[in-house]
């Protein structure tokens, strides 16, 4: 790990400095390309194919999100196996060939084996992102990885309003198969580009000769038994309650709330992309002075507020304005977690945290957004919104353990 000595290690001249993290963010700004025209290139597809099928429509959620069920802790523990650089570069590669398979199959056969991108894609994203975390571990200096995160999730922000827009134009103006080439050129590029990360350290014997099973139970206890990661693994399942409820009733605030048109609803997305991108360019000036734990009580504070504010609010000013301020504080949400993980545990077991919290969160989200329409029906939108804040406020709660710690003084100094 390169040495930063001085005022240098603060600065912003040292986070663009840094080799890694040029290099990630490079290859984040050609996935996210790829990632988006495929979105809404084969959303927009599907849609047309069969007529605005629901259960056809549905079917590419679950392409995207059921591989985070199935293959997170798997592909976290492949990836504390493998070399970091290897695996993203391979996946990388592989997710660009299934790419170019489906464009040749949709030549001769069938148009439904769209749904192939996007699942092979989801799987191998399992393996990647975990294999970045690493690479933060291994060559990212302290002082920087939060600065780091703080640009990552604001080109994340930036491509949640761009995203959209850059989907859609593509597939209106060039078509299903012009997306799907561009799908795969971005992936390639996004390979090419993480060829200039430092070479990946060798594998140790010990690490070779240990079974899968045993590395994934092996996982499991390191979880267990380090009080900042078993915190966060709860905090992650009251967030992911939170969001879940709140996730498929944003139109309701729309058309009930406020009596207007569902066609407003793009406005609640823009106001919310608009404040994360302001809010991630923000963060990465305050991360550096703010301990990781207290910057996530920072953000679920502020969407509790914000769920508040929408649910009782009837003027799509505030309504606007509480989803611009939930939006502002979200990357501190995102980079408290992603900095929290990295600073409470070893290298060789950074990809079976994220596999084994990522879905916590995960299922916690979906149990709630399967029952949000049901609760809908018997309750008032401005109680659901009210009851998300609750959970939000039990999450900052179940953080105090942690708010009175320093980052250095939990999870590592903690035995299996």
């Amino acid at each position: 790990m390169s040495e930063i000595t001085g005022n240098e290690k603060l600065g912003m001249g040292a986070l663009f400095r840094n080799q890694v993290i040029r290099t990630i963010l490079m290859s984040m700004l050609f996935l996210q390309i790829g990632i988006w025209v495929r979105n809404y290139s084969i959303l927009l597809f599907v849609i047309e194919k069969t007529d605005s099928d629901p259960i056809a429509v549905s079917l590419i959620s679950v392409a995207e999100f059921a591989p985070i069920f199935l293959f997170s802790i798997i592909g976290g523990t492949f990836a504390d196996r493998w070399r970091p650089k290897k695996t993203m570069i391979w996946c990388d590669i592989l997710s660009a060939v299934s790419v170019f398979i489906v464009m040749l199959t949709l030549f001769f056969g069938s148009w439904k084996v769209v749904f192939f991108a996007t699942l092979v894609s989801s799987i191998l994203s399992q393996f990647s992102q975990p294999s970045g975390m690493k690479l933060f571990k291994l060559h990212v200096p302290a002082e920087l990885v939060q600065m780091g995160m703080s640009m990552y999730q604001t080109l994340f922000a930036f491509f949640l309003i761009l995203g959209p827009v850059l989907g859609t134009f593509v597939y209106q103006h060039f078509g299903i198969l012009a997306a799907i080439a561009i799908m795969g050129v971005a992936f390639i590029c996004s390979a090419a580009v993480l060829l200039m990360l430092p070479a990946d350290p060798a594998l140790t014997e010990e690490k070779q000769k240990t079974t899968l099973v045993d590395e994934m139970k092996a996982g499991f206890r390191y979880v267990w038994k380090r009080k900042a990661l078993t915190l966060l693994g709860g905090c992650f399942a009251v967030s992911g309650l939170a969001i879940g409820l709140t996730q498929p009733l944003g139109v309701f605030l729309i058309t009930e709330r406020l009596g207007l048109p569902k066609e407003n609803l793009q406005w609640l997305m823009a106001a919310f992309g608009v404040g994360m991108i302001l809010g991630g360019g923000i963060t990465v000036a305050i991360a550096r002075k703010i301990q990781p734990q207290v910057l996530l009580a920072i953000g679920m504070a502020a969407s509790a507020v914000g769920f508040i504010g929408m649910g009782i609010s009837t003027a799509l000013w505030l309504t606007l304005a509480a989803q611009f301020f939930s939006g502002l504080f979200m990357p501190c949400i995102q980079i408290g977690i992603n900095t929290m993980i990295l600073q409470n545990t070893e290298e060789s077991f950074i990809g079976r945290v994220n596999g084994l919290l990522n879905p916590i969160f995960m299922g916690a989200t979906v149990l709630t957004m399967s029952i949000a329409g049901w609760l809908k029906t018997h309750l008032s939108i401005v109680y659901i919104y009210e009851t998300s804040a609750i959970l939000l406020i039990i999450g900052i709660i179940v953080l105090l353990p942690l708010l009175k710690k320093n980052p250095g003084s939990i999870g590592l100094k903690e035995g299996l």
